[in-house]
């Protein structure tokens, strides 16, 4: 078992969605955050006085997964978040020693369904 975080362009959401959705992967819980990376940021002007914004808008995608689907829930991310320019996003695959849901009390693989 795997957990997948990807962190991405709040405007590519939709797009990645329709890519899991498509490879079959439906479960994810999906996080407004602030970060930054690459891109390092930009300055504003507001009411006469510069201000640097260095934390950027992402969203953070966490999907638990099985073995079988790991590869297709990354390609399917990059495939929806990919626009070739810095800021596209980062995937993150760890490793997931259990999971148990709760509801049934289910663990493991059947857990995550």
């Amino acid at each position: 078992m795997k957990m997948i975080v990807a962190i991405i362009q709040p405007e590519r959401l939709n797009a990645v969605k329709e890519s899991l959705f498509a490879a079959e992967v439906h479960k994810m819980t999906v996080s407004r955050v602030k970060g930054c990376g690459q891109q390092a940021g930009y300055d504003e002007q507001y009411r006469g006085q510069v201000k640097s914004v260095n934390l950027l808008e992402k969203v953070r995608l966490e999907i638990a997964v099985n073995e079988n689907f790991v590869e297709r829930t990354i390609e399917a991310i990059c495939s929806g978040a990919r626009t070739g320019t810095i800021g596209d996003g980062k995937i993150l695959v760890l490793d997931l020693p259990d999971c148990i849901r709760i509801r049934t009390g289910q663990r493991g693989s059947e857990a995550i369904g």
